[in-house]
């Protein structure tokens, strides 16, 4: 035997047991494996906030319009959509004062302590599912106040039939992650035990309607007729997390 080949056969026998300690063994060992899933669903409820604002020199004045008003949106909405849910989210009253000029050394004025008007106002939140007859719905409450805002979302009783399918989501994912992850360790997937699933569900919910009056004065209600709105429900997407805790024969 030469003895080139010799020292090849010699290297080769000296680096094979320090390839062997470069490697890590992973019997025994626990992964922490984060999984992800999400569904989306079309909208299929909404939050209509309405309001009135008034503003008299009588404060009492202020409030029978308003009053009035509010009682006549209500029986409209309940007149258009029986099955809506209503909920009075905010009443004020704001004391109204007369513009101050600057004094010439730049100083603002002292307030005057007697107000010059009133600023009534109150807001009204409709929850419905009927989003074909949402445009309609508006447009005739409209005649009377105003249109604050809209939130569309999912009714709580899709939210709970979309469970199922977030869960299976959740956890085909879990599952492809410690696939790739046993890939990676040259394990196979049938040696990974999982030991531990914490679902931590963080599913996204619409946002309260922010009922804080707003400091603004509102048109004053028309007999006229008023056009339908356009409206695009949209759709919503809820996700969940887990934490699985895997552990390899």
């Amino acid at each position: 035997m030469s003895l080139k080949k010799i020292a090849l056969i010699a290297a080769v026998a000296f680096a094979m047991p320090a390839f062997a300690q470069n490697t890590l063994a992973t019997a025994g060992a626990m992964v922490i494996v984060p999984a992800y899933g999400e569904v989306t669903h079309p909208n299929d409820q909404v939050v209509a906030t309405f309001f009135i604002e008034e503003q008299d020199k009588d404060k009492a004045a202020a409030a029978s319009r308003v009053n009035q008003k509010m009682k006549q949106g209500t029986e409209i909405v309940r007149r258009e959509d029986p099955k809506a849910i209503l909920k009075t989210v905010g009443y004020y009253t704001y004391p109204v004062y007369p513009e101050v000029a600057p004094r010439p050394d730049g100083q603002p004025q002292p307030r005057p302590l007697v107000p010059t008007g009133w600023r009534v106002g109150q807001y009204l939140e409709v929850k419905t599912t009927n989003l074909a007859n949402l445009p309609k719905m508006t447009a005739a409450v409209q005649k009377v106040l105003a249109l604050n805002g809209l939130n569309f979302g999912l009714s709580p009783e899709t939210t709970r039939k979309l469970d199922d399918q977030r869960i299976a989501a959740t956890y085909k994912n879990l599952n492809e992650r410690v696939a790739a992850i046993a890939s990676s360790m040259g394990r196979k997937m049938s040696e990974a035990v999982v030991d531990t699933v914490d679902f931590e569900g963080s599913g996204n919910y619409a946002g309260q309607q922010d009922s804080a009056p707003m400091m603004m004065r509102a048109a004053k209600a028309e007999s006229t007729e008023v056009a339908e709105p356009s409206f695009e429900p949209g759709e919503t997407t809820l996700q969940m997390r887990l934490v699985g805790k895997v552990k390899f024969k």
